[in-house]
């Protein structure tokens, strides 16, 4: 059996083809019974679909040539000229190196990002459950996401945050270790301030509250948080009540002016107040990091802490080949044996049969009363010589042939020192 990878991604793709290859959730399960079945040769098959990649992971008879692209074409808007330009192919070893990859968040457009690995874990639930996983992409799938694992948890590769919103949440929890008993505000409602919420929710803040000049649009992220909403203009008034807070809004004028925030800290009684401005203009007047007990950071603070950190990135993905380079090995030496499993159980059974004739023909002569050692030695000879008839048979075809290289296999296969057994010159 091989394994296929085939499929396009940010780099050979453009985002308007992207869209149109990519599978609706939906319709995954429909897709995989419809390749397995459609396309000659393909006997397990798995998709992963995001908005970075639409890849096909498929096993395969080794001589089988399948033309996924002609079935793309039928199953999505796109055409085999746009699919030729974009799309690429990887096989066997090099197939799960490349899995690997992207498991680990290697092959990603932001470098080391943690949702994929989950992604692909999906995919591969989703193949077993529809029946078009067997045992080639289950050992596939162990090895890729076990090494991906191995990666994030022994590289630097995802310890460092590379986005806005993570990195103003990540310094939050290094000005308050414990955000479970702190209250965030968040000025804005648009993306940014989303992805600020959802990090903030994933590490346990206590409380949260969103202001937006549109207040229906605070409303609705405040929902999927059961946070409280406000105005912009009820800001300054409330808040001492927050011991963070993060803006991001589209205003021109700024929301927390440097008035408001000494009157809030000492309402506090010094208890300090930690604020991250992402937008531009700003949302928080500069003066305002000169008060006593604010810590006040900018978008450019972000970007250089960004900016090393992504460096710090690249420099564990260099690290994380070397994982990758073992796993794929690991998984082409594991699928060797697995497909030699059926020789292996043979070998097995044939000695076992042996072991049980042997031991069967012992008991008879024990009832008969023949003597217990005599039992013994006549099994011990047996068993020897039924064991070793057919190694011993191959030797002396492979003398008889001039086959040195199998001799030489069979003194590594059976630990055997010959060097010892050399005839003597005759001549001493």
């Amino acid at each position: 059996m091989s394994i296929l990878a085939y499929g396009l991604n940010y780099r050979t793709a453009s985002v308007e083809l992207r869209e149109r290859v990519a599978f609706p959730e939906d319709h995954v399960t429909d897709a995989l019974i419809q390749v397995k079945r459609d396309v000659a040769g393909v006997q397990e098959a798995a998709i992963i679909s995001t908005c970075n990649r639409t890849e096909l992971y498929c096993a395969l008879h080794p001589e089988a040539e399948p033309d996924l692209a002609a079935w793309l074409t039928r199953y999505r808007p796109v055409s085999t000229s746009e699919l030729e330009d974009a799309s690429y192919t990887h096989w066997d070893q090099d197939a799960a190196r490349h899995q690997i990859r992207v498991a680990a968040g290697l092959d990603s457009q932001v470098l080391g990002e943690p949702q994929i690995m989950g992604q692909v874990k999906a995919a591969y639930e989703t193949a077993r459950a529809c029946g078009t996983m067997g045992p080639e992409l289950g050992l596939l799938s162990q090895i890729i996401l076990r090494t991906a694992k191995e990666v994030r948890t022994q590289t630097d590769i995802g310890r460092n945050p590379i986005s806005v919103a993570y990195a103003a949440v990540s310094l939050a929890q290094q000005i308050f270790s414990d955000l479970s008993t702190k209250r965030a505000l968040l000025l804005g409602a648009g993306e940014t301030i989303g992805l600020v919420a959802e990090h903030l929710a994933s590490q346990g803040i206590g409380h949260m509250a969103i202001a937006n000049r549109t207040l229906v649009n605070a409303e609705l992220l405040a929902a999927k948080y059961e946070a409280d909403y406000m105005q912009l203009t009820d800001v300054a008034e409330r808040l001492a009540e927050f011991d963070i807070v993060i803006g991001s809004t589209g205003s021109s004028l700024p929301v927390v002016g440097k008035g408001a925030a000494e009157a809030a800290i000492k309402q506090r009684r010094r208890r300090p107040i930690f604020m991250v401005d992402i937008a531009v203009p700003r949302d928080i007047e500069a003066g305002v990091g000169e008060l006593p007990d604010v810590y006040l950071y900018t978008i450019d603070d972000l970007s250089a802490i960004i900016e090393g950190n992504i460096a710090q990135r690249r420099q564990a993905a260099a690290s994380a080949e070397t994982f990758v380079h073992e796993g794929a090995k690991l998984f082409l030496r594991e699928s060797r044996v697995q497909k030699d499993q059926a020789l292996l159980r043979a070998f097995r059974d044939q000695a076992k049969a042996i072991q049980a004739e042997s031991l069967a023909r012992a008991r008879k002569d024990l009832q008969r009363g023949t003597d217990p050692e005599r039992v013994l030695e006549r099994l011990s000879n047996d068993l020897t010589n039924k064991l070793i008839h057919t190694p011993t048979m191959a030797i002396r075809d492979a003398s008889a042939d001039g086959r040195a290289d199998l001799l030489d296999y069979l003194r590594i296969l059976y630990d055997v020192d010959t060097d010892n057994d050399q005839p003597k010159n005759q001549e001493e």
